[in-house]
């Protein structure tokens, strides 16, 4: 292995932000179980994820003298195994909130749809790559439909509205990449338009309360809409420098629900306001400006696609993601909005009734 060579190959543009954004998120981590810290006396949540971190920097480590081009002798098996595990949790998974996602094993639980991800972005990248010289017409892919139908179709059953629009969020860039006309998007569009009804038929009830309270979070704000106004409050409240690490009333008080996970944004924005949450989506798109060149710069096909499918599951990595995007557009608006009222010397009182903002 040559270090020399590695060492000056590597995208620093990337490994920089990647860096920066861990340290970011463990520190977020850490304000937000604060409470929980000091009433238990165990930092369980940063102890766990800072055991994460360096896990992930040992794969990444041993990853530089790996050549990616190995793993398509092993896509098979992974499609295998994964249809296999998808299928172990309809018969022996843990149902948590509603939804049968995890496989008990011991004291250990794990998310075979978090694994099926990767699965998924390795074995369709092969799968094209074998392809790509026959993918001219619009029935030329219908192979490739056909590659995700069976783990999307056995992740709704869990049922997980997320990972499964993440599976169609993965094949939509790598099918563009490969050509796929822009004329065959639009009518694919407009027959997913047509469809609609049927499809908001088929979701849960549960699916179709997010979809409503993602729209309009007034509509049951004490059930569905109570976390997303008190993120709402928790941004606001953070103004545009916000209120410092550890000061925020809402994360730290506990009127912040999932404060250490899904709304790990919204502490952010109460704690380091709209210059933090800036900087922090500034990171994540350094890390999709760099996949998306990593994609453009590959040598070969494979490396193209799988390039590709990894930046698009980033871009679109769940529903967490994209909620939290529409909601920081209007976090950031009533962040500068708050300062205008500040340098004005009229100031809203801040944390109360959001809404008349």
């Amino acid at each position: 292995m040559d270090l020399k060579r590695i060492l000056k190959n590597l995208d620093w543009w990337l490994i920089t932000a990647v860096l920066i954004l861990m340290g970011c998120g463990l520190g977020l981590i850490d304000s937000a179980t604060h409470s929980f810290a000091v009433s238990t006396g165990k930092a369980w949540h940063v102890q766990r994820q800072s055991m994460f971190m360096v896990f992930g920097l040992a794969i990444v480590t041993v990853s530089l003298a790996f050549d990616y081009r190995v793993l398509k002798n092993y896509a098979t098996k992974l499609y295998i195994i994964n249809i296999i595990l998808l299928l172990a949790v309809m018969f022996v998974g843990q149902s948590q909130l509603g939804a049968q996602r995890w496989i008990q094993i011991g004291s250990m639980s794990f998310q075979p749809s978090e694994f099926a991800k990767v699965f998924l972005i390795i074995c369709l990248a092969t799968f094209m790559d074998k392809r790509i010289e026959w993918l001219e017409e619009f029935k030329d892919y219908l192979p490739v439909f056909a590659y995700i139908l069976v783990p999307f179709i056995l992740v709704m059953r869990q049922p997980d509205l997320g990972t499964s629009l993440t599976f169609i969020a993965i094949l939509i860039g790598m099918i563009f990449v490969s050509g796929f006309k822009y004329k065959w998007f639009f009518r694919m569009g407009l027959a997913f338009m047509a469809l609609m009804p049927v499809f908001w038929m088929i979701l849960k009830d549960y699916q179709k309360n997010r979809i409503r309270v993602f729209l309009n979070p007034e509509l049951d704000p004490f059930g569905s809409g109570y976390h997303v106004i008190q993120s709402k409050i928790a941004i606001g409240s953070g103004g545009f420098l916000g209120k410092g690490w550890l000061a925020g009333t809402q994360s730290q008080l506990n009127f912040l629900p999932e404060n250490h996970t899904d709304f790990i944004f919204a502490v952010a924005g109460e704690e380091f306001g709209f210059i933090g949450t800036v900087f922090i989506i500034s990171m994540y798109m350094i890390i999709i400006w760099r996949g998306i060149a990593i994609a453009l710069d590959a040598d070969d096909t494979f490396g193209m696609l799988l390039a590709t499918g990894v930046t698009s599951m980033f871009m679109f990595h769940g529903q967490h993601w994209y909620d939290r995007r529409y909601y920081a557009c209007n976090w950031c608006a009533f962040a500068v909005f708050e300062l205008w009222r500040q340098l004005a010397d009229d100031k809203p009182d801040v944390g109360g009734d959001f809404v008349e903002y």
